[in-house]
């Protein structure tokens, strides 16, 4: 598949009782591969397609994609788990909560979810298809690492994955680190420099996701 990153092989993936197709999206040849780096990321549809500034998820995966192409060999597993689990429709409700003024944990745990629901049972499927052993993966969240390891993914190390902030997705990074144990140094950031035809008006400034 073209990209303007450059061509990545694309596999698809089912899950017995799960209508939703997983994607594995790699460059070069990761075949019996150890340390490969990798992102394993879960579907944003509003931040991806739509290009809301509520969230940095469509930043991150162009980051992985940009990282693996640079690397000469990578993965980035793409997982249809929207809304951390939730669904498109509840984290759509959830948004509503969040211009109430609730943040993105308090917003789901209103709505009676866990604080994040995803599996990522299939990530060790999908790298035993692709004849992975072992990976560097991309992310800022020290639960992912734990979670994939619980599965029998062996991760060896956690590489940093932040990208800038900007005044629209400050509150929801800010929320990831203080309430979810995200880890990385915003301060140290430069933020995005931000653009002519976006609006930031103060009021959009609730936490997002």
């Amino acid at each position: 598949m073209p990209t303007e990153y450059g061509p990545f092989q694309v596999f698809a993936y089912r899950e017995e009782g799960n209508p939703n197709e997983h994607l594995a999206i790699v460059s070069g040849d990761v075949r019996d591969g150890h340390d490969v780096l990798a992102r394993v990321h879960s579907e944003c549809l509003t931040g991806e397609v739509l290009h809301s500034l509520k969230c940095d998820c469509r930043e991150q995966l162009d980051l992985g994609l940009k990282r693996i192409k640079e690397a000469g060999r990578g993965v980035v597993l793409y997982l249809r788990q929207e809304g951390r689990g939730i669904g498109l429709g509840e984290k759509i409700r959830a948004y509503q909560l969040q211009q109430q003024g609730l943040d993105t944990v308090d917003a789901n745990r209103q709505l009676g979810f866990a604080d994040d629901l995803r599996s990522y049972h299939m990530v060790r499927a999908m790298l035993e298809d692709l004849e992975v052993r072992s990976v560097a993966l991309m992310t800022n969240n020290p639960s992912k690492v734990e979670g994939l390891r619980r599965d029998g993914v062996e991760v060896t190390r956690r590489v940093p994955h932040l990208v800038a902030p900007h005044p629209l997705n400050l509150g929801y990074l800010e929320t990831k680190r203080a309430r979810m144990g995200h880890v990385y140094d915003l301060e140290s950031v430069e933020p995005a420099t931000p653009r002519e035809d976006v609006d930031y008006d103060p009021s959009l400034l609730f936490d997002a996701e």
